[in-house]
């Protein structure tokens, strides 16, 4: 069997996997349950001042029959008393001390605050920090969360107050809601943060009520912009989180990755492009925390399929894959092809291909189906008639260079080279 342990700044935990800063951390009684499920470890709810929460919270968006494809909240840091919070902290290490602790942390702003409150938390004997440089709503208004992290100077000031009294790991949390996060990651590195995670939700609304004309959730009949999470968001997540990786500045500290990770496949992508480990929340708070077993099971299986002894034989590795538009090859082509004996003769394929694309596929009507063929000639190897088929590698793709050399399209134009020709 594979090895899937982690060493995260020199916190170790049976597996990557830890539950993100959220309500399934937010006391004892569920981290408890999640320990004794399996999980490596835990970021605890965020801690800081003394706030009150709204009813209701939480809204969703459900797509083609599957419920929370995307999870949106407006709730805001632990509104727990701090003592019990820290109590609770303290007995739970006592019962799993073989599991990651840290616990998020969002002081008020100035470096007072700050120092008491790592004070505090180091007393507990947790393992290290995450800075909630994210939360999108409510504390932004105070000048907190989000409104740090959108300001590069604003989060290397709290970082730099923050290491002045810190003796554990220090994780810096990186908000979404920016064009870019590499200015905030560059700042808080060269402050001295220990990490990144990446990334907190995105502002959303999630949907309307068209009874009341009130968005989601209903807060006696007002709402506000919320944090969006979930399965969807993962797409973004990966792009920033390949951004971090890229940069010489930020990837020369570990990297968390958080945002929509559901299963083992999506934690072992988050991993390709440069995490050391991964933060779950929505699809616990979905399946419950066993899902644990079917991620741990699913990881080992994968690292014994492709003979990786570790996590860090493949952390990193799809990173320079990625390039600039300019530098690919633009003699390489594909050409789809549909195997006919897989074929259910929906038609999807041409529908797609006809109405919205490049008319590459043609139809030979006929009782009792029609058929379909690709116009070889025609076709651009877009992907789309393959995005839209029902059956698994009915329609593939195959490779059909233009011409055997590489060329991009920086030398593509250096040549002089009329489109029309190529």
């Amino acid at each position: 069997m594979a090895d899937i342990s982690a060493n995260f700044l020199g916190i170790k935990s049976p597996n990557p996997y830890w539950l993100a800063s959220a309500p399934p951390t937010d006391k004892k009684i569920n981290v408890l349950r999640a320990f004794e499920a399996g999980w490596g470890g835990v970021v605890w709810k965020t801690l800081g001042s003394q706030v009150k929460n709204v009813s209701s919270r939480y809204s969703a968006v459900n797509f083609n029959g599957a419920r929370v494809m995307g999870f949106n909240n407006i709730e805001l840091i632990s509104d727990r008393p701090l003592d019990i919070n820290l109590k609770e902290i303290k007995e739970v290490l006592k019962e799993f001390p073989d599991r990651a602790m840290i616990v998020s942390l969002m002081a008020d702003n100035d470096k007072q605050s700050w120092h008491e409150l790592i004070k505090k938390v180091e007393d507990t004997g947790a393992h290290g920090f995450e800075l909630n440089f994210g939360c999108p709503h409510g504390m932004t208004e105070r000048g907190m969360g989000a409104a740090v992290g959108q300001d590069p100077e604003i989060a290397k000031m709290v970082v730099e107050w923050v290491m002045e009294a810190a003796h554990i790991p220090v994780i810096t949390k990186l908000t979404p809601n920016v064009h870019s996060v590499v200015p905030t990651g560059k700042a808080v590195v060269q402050a001295g943060t220990n990490a990144l995670s990446l990334i907190n939700t995105i502002q959303s609304v999630t949907g309307i009520d068209l009874d009341t004309f009130v968005p989601n959730p209903y807060v006696a009949g007002k709402s506000v912009f919320g944090g969006y999470c979930g399965p969807a968001v993962k797409p973004i997540a990966l792009k920033f989180l390949a951004t971090i990786s890229q940069n010489e500045i930020t990837n020369k500290v570990p990297i968390s990755g958080i945002g929509g990770i559901s299963t083992w496949k999506d934690a072992v992508e988050f991993m390709l492009l440069g995490a050391s480990n991964v933060q779950v929340c929505t699809a616990a708070m979905k399946h419950g925390f066993r899902i644990i077993e079917d991620l741990c099971e699913g990881l080992n299986n994968y690292m014994d399929e492709k003979g990786f002894k570790t996590i860090y034989d493949f952390i990193g590795r799809s990173v320079p894959t990625l390039t600039h538009w300019e530098d690919l090859d633009i003699n390489y082509h594909h050409v789809a092809n549909i195997n006919q004996n897989k074929c259910i003769h929906c038609g999807l394929c041409y529908i797609a291909c006809e109405d919205t694309s490049h008319q590459s596929i043609s139809i030979t009507k006929g009782n009792p189906y029609n058929t379909y063929a690709i116009k070889e000639e025609e076709c651009v190897g877009c992907n789309l008639c393959q995005l839209m088929c029902p059956v698994t590698d009915c329609i593939t793709m195959v490779e059909h260079r233009v011409a055997p050399e590489y060329l991009n399209w920086k030398d593509f134009q250096a040549q002089g080279l009329p489109l029309n020709d190529h």
